[in-house]
């Protein structure tokens, strides 16, 4: 069998994290279906890839809220059925006691020393909890961009420079992902931040031989998109444009709405739409945040385009949904699945898990449905490889 697989979440007292962790256990008693999970659709071999009853978590937090008092709160707000906080309550408090301090920014001392402190944590957990590996993933805020991407003349380089003290040579992300590969862990971003980004982090990723994953999560307004994008393609129907508005609340939303954090979104969005439309369009798009809404997230597009003989037609629609229910299903699916690339001793960018991301690393592929037949080829592929 697979064997025992650790789920390490940074940000893991956050919204998605609490609502994977909840669905997790409500999946392991047998209290709901695995509603959102691809991973379930998918002929996965047992002996690769971790089932949920396989699955343990943890984490990395800069806040403490104990797990129990935020799904209370995400339940309060319409994510989780009422019952579920009590239900499950056990289970928090056990997640609740793996989760260590994350990284603060403003800590004194070289990022080096940060960054040995959260590998120590990721190597402690597997160690005390007999795991077999630990699969590291990345749902905390979303970071700005940085233009551009640091080089530092490549691992060595970038080794040098976190070992000076008082310099802030990484961006929290980045370094999680460096804690992560130094712990020998494959490594998943869930988030637009541009840890992964960075060539000298994924160097170290390729030396040592791991799996990565990212960027981005696709879960709503950039998961109509591509499925939609390709039927005007198909139809032979141009789109002369495509706005789009997110409307946002919770603490998603207020990170977001601070300067200068929603640009890599933005940028993930519009970089997926014109590889699905294969030519440039007018496509303003911009995020807001509406506290009122709560954790609800509502997305409006109006596409314009241009039917036969010249004829202007348009399509309007409405995707109104609760994101980190959207997000918890897939960030468990990528758990197992990125759990089962590092069984099978793959590594570099996982490009066949596009089908889960906005960015896709290691995979030009933005339509849906062609990411999912790759999705499956490659379960399929590495299953019998082994």
């Amino acid at each position: 069998m697979a064997g025992r697989t650790g789920l390490w979440l940074i940000g893991a007292r956050g919204s998605v994290a609490t609502t994977a962790v909840c669905g997790l256990s409500a999946f392991r008693a047998g209290l709901v279906p695995a509603t959102g999970c691809v991973s379930e659709r998918l002929d996965l071999d047992p002996a690769l890839f971790p089932g949920w009853s396989d699955l343990v978590t943890g984490g990395h937090d800069i806040v403490a809220t104990p797990l129990a008092k935020r799904a209370e709160d995400l339940a309060d707000a319409g994510v989780l059925p009422g019952w579920l906080p009590a239900a499950v309550a056990e289970d928090l408090r056990a997640a609740d006691r793996e989760i260590r301090p994350g990284f603060d920014p403003g800590r004194p001392g070289p990022q080096a020393e940060a960054a040995g402190q959260l590998a120590s944590d990721i190597a402690e957990f597997r160690r005390s909890r007999n795991l077999d590996r630990v699969v590291v993933v990345n749902v905390s805020s979303t970071e700005p961009p940085i233009t551009p991407l640091p080089e530092h003349a490549g691992l060595a380089g970038l080794e040098r420079a976190l070992a000076e003290p008082g310099r802030p040579v990484l961006p929290p992300s980045a370094l999680a992902a460096y804690a992560a590969f130094s712990a020998d862990c494959p490594y998943v971003d869930f988030t637009p931040s541009p840890g992964l980004r960075i060539p000298a982090v994924t160097e170290l990723a390729d030396r040592r031989g791991l799996p990565y994953a990212g960027c981005d999560g696709k879960t709503g307004e950039t998961l109509l998109r591509s499925a939609l994008a390709p039927m005007f393609l198909a139809r032979g129907l141009r789109v002369r444009s495509w706005s789009g508005t997110n409307l946002l609340g919770g603490g998603d939303g207020a990170n977001l709405g601070r300067e200068g954090r929603a640009e890599g979104k933005l940028a993930a969005k519009t970089r997926g739409l014109a590889a699905l439309l294969g030519t440039e369009a007018t496509a303003p798009l911009h995020i807001d945040h509406v506290p009122d809404l709560g954790e609800r997230k509502v997305a409006w597009d109006y596409v314009s385009f241009e039917g036969f003989l010249g004829a202007s037609m348009s399509l309007q629609l409405t995707w109104d949904g609760y994101d980190s229910a959207l997000a918890a299903p897939l960030v468990l699916d990528l758990a197992r699945l990125v759990a089962g690339a590092h069984a099978a001793g793959e590594s570099g960018p996982l490009g066949a898990l596009a089908f889960f991301f906005k960015d896709p690393l290691g995979s030009g592929e933005h339509r849906l449905a062609q990411q999912e037949q790759e999705l499956a080829a490659w379960a399929d592929r590495i299953a019998e490889v082994r």
